[in-house]
């Protein structure tokens, strides 16, 4: 029996549309947190009721000067409102939005540097209101906000809180005179949470027209209630599902140029949903049509393109005669509301066919746990470096045995680790690092060239971001990942108030978190640890990337 027939058989469409959790667990201790999980199916249809209050809000931010806007947030609270200003971008008049899901010392003071403490204002994002990424970085915003004189009343007055009822966030709210809190409801987990308030304030706040973005994730989500033969989500699940079961695990999304940055938004959508349970679907975000010439038989290729994109149509045609390809059409930027919902739908129709739960996220505890046990001196079970290149430390972890014999060189220590991908594994290159085109660019030519030169998918993950999206496949998900975990070991630093520890000591703690828990989890991984983050030290990395695959 094919997927959209046990769709149909397991009348899935309607049993998720009323909020059925029997369909995705017989357990009663499972069911229970699942039914707290399923209130982001009528996003769409409620979006209208929370835009007054969001207009109001945006006309006085700009009535006030804001020129600019922080989001400081992880995973679920950062990723759509990031993809929708990069998508479909503010309007002119209102502040510029700075999506800061990173703990990167030297990202945050660059980005600290170019602002104007007078005319910045801040959003606070996080559901559970303990998540240590947004709360450290609040600490220090404040600390620059008042470093000039402004009293803790007016830097609270710039300072709006987003998360749930009643959470530690909007009790800190209160205590420190922030302006006021926007309550995404309990019932809505942080990646299916792009048409709360998650994802629609930060929106709303840099003048994106919402009325249309939610109006086209109305009209997809009416469409998501069809029956399972014509409903948008559950042919893309069955599309997705069978894939899987035949091989084709290696969700390759290709898109039209200006619909790119939506790859992030479903990588993590798809990989923390999907991935455990020893199983997983891997997205893959491409952005080298070139790349297709190296694609191993483990790919199926989902196109989103606009439809007057002639290339990507004709690069679609050609790839459908050796993969599995699933093609979907956007009118303009804001059907990208309609992809939300589609794939949210999606996904969560996909893990019932799966057999996993849609809504946990163990692995993501998991490592959180182990960061915090480093950074209260735990560091004993972080795997030391064995190899020295002129300042590049190398580490070997988990089931990646060091060589018997010493490598002549970074390239050949390099080519060693990709030697032991085989036929469908895939690769992944875990980046802690500044979002800086500078910086990113050459690792991600790179990455393109070693899917070519290699026929194995190969993923380019930044950190610490990764943790709260790909993470949770990477270590709950099949063992047929090679990790690459890039480190460095930056000078700059920043002190977080009320912390005993330096958000250089953060950011180090959650990749070396990660190794630790990798390794537990018998991957294969070797740890990069840098002199450096400067372009030139990464440039040369991808220039010792590119000759180990020579």
């Amino acid at each position: 029996m094919g997927s959209l027939e046990r769709l149909v058989e397991l009348d899935a469409i309607k049993r998720l549309r009323e909020r059925d959790a029997t369909l995705f667990s017989d357990d009663l201790d499972k069911r229970i947190p699942i039914m707290q999980r399923l209130g982001w199916t009528d996003l769409a249809e409620k979006a209208p009721g929370r835009l007054p209050l969001l207009d109001g809000l945006a006309e006085a931010l700009v009535a006030e000067g804001a020129t600019d806007l922080l989001l400081l947030g992880m995973g679920g609270s950062s990723l759509a409102p990031l993809v929708m200003d990069r998508v479909i971008g503010g309007a002119p008049g209102f502040p510029k939005l700075h999506v800061l899901d990173t703990t990167s010392p030297v990202q945050i003071s660059e980005l600290l540097e170019t602002l104007d403490r007078e005319h910045t204002y801040v959003l606070i994002a996080s559901k559970s209101g303990t998540t240590i990424e947004p709360l450290s970085l609040y600490a220090i915003v404040q600390e620059w906000l008042t470093a000039e004189g402004m009293t803790k009343a007016d830097s609270g007055r710039r300072c709006i809180v987003i998360t749930d009822p009643a959470s530690p966030l909007e009790k800190l709210r209160q205590r420190n005179l922030m302006r006021m809190t926007l309550t995404a409801p309990a019932t809505v987990g942080g990646r299916y949470s792009a048409l709360s308030m998650f994802g629609l304030a930060p929106a709303a706040l840099v003048g994106i027209h919402l009325p249309t973005l939610t109006a086209r994730a109305h009209a997809m989500e009416a469409a998501c209630s069809a029956p399972a033969e014509e409903n948008p989500a559950g042919l893309l699940a069955a599309w997705m599902v069978d894939s899987w079961q035949a091989g084709h695990d290696k969700l390759t999304l290709v898109t039209s140029e200006r619909f790119r940055p939506l790859g992030l938004w479903v990588e993590q959508l798809v990989a923390e949903s999907l991935g455990k349970d020893g199983k997983g679907i891997v997205p893959v975000i491409e952005h080298d049509l070139s790349t297709s010439a190296g694609y191993g038989d483990d790919r199926a290729v989902v196109v989103v393109r606009f439809g007057d994109d002639d290339e990507l149509a004709t690069w679609s045609r050609e790839v459908a005669a050796a993969h599995p390809v699933f093609e979907l059409t956007a009118t303009d930027v804001f059907d990208l509301g309609a992809e939300f919902v589609r794939w949210e739908h999606a996904v969560a129709l996909a893990g019932v066919l799966m057999g996993v739960n849609p809504f946990d996220e163990l692995s993501v505890t998991e490592a959180k746990t182990a960061t915090n046990t480093i950074l209260t001196g735990g560091t004993g079970d972080v795997p030391q470096a064995l190899l020295d290149f002129d300042g590049t430390w190398i580490t070997y972890a988990g089931a990646m045995a060091p060589p018997e014999v010493r490598p002549a060189d970074l390239s050949s220590a390099i080519r060693g680790v990709l030697d032991s991908a085989a036929e469908g594994d895939y690769i992944a290159f875990l980046v802690y690092a500044p979002e800086d085109e500078s910086r990113i660019s050459p690792l991600r030519d790179a990455c393109a060239a070693t899917a070519k030169a290699t026929g194995r998918a190969t993923c380019l993950e930044l950190g610490p971001r990764y943790l709260h999206s790909t993470g949770q496949l990477h270590k709950g998900g099949p063992n047929n990942g090679v990790f690459v975990l890039v480190t460095a070991r930056d000078r700059i630093d920043i002190e977080i108030p009320g912390q005993h520890f330096t958000l250089a000591s953060l950011h180090r703690a959650q990749a070396e978190g990660d190794l630790v828990t990798l390794a537990r989890h018998g991957r294969r991984v070797v740890r990069l640890d840098l002199p450096s983050t400067a372009p030139e030290v990464l440039a040369a990395l991808a220039a010792d990337l590119v000759t180990a695959i020579s």
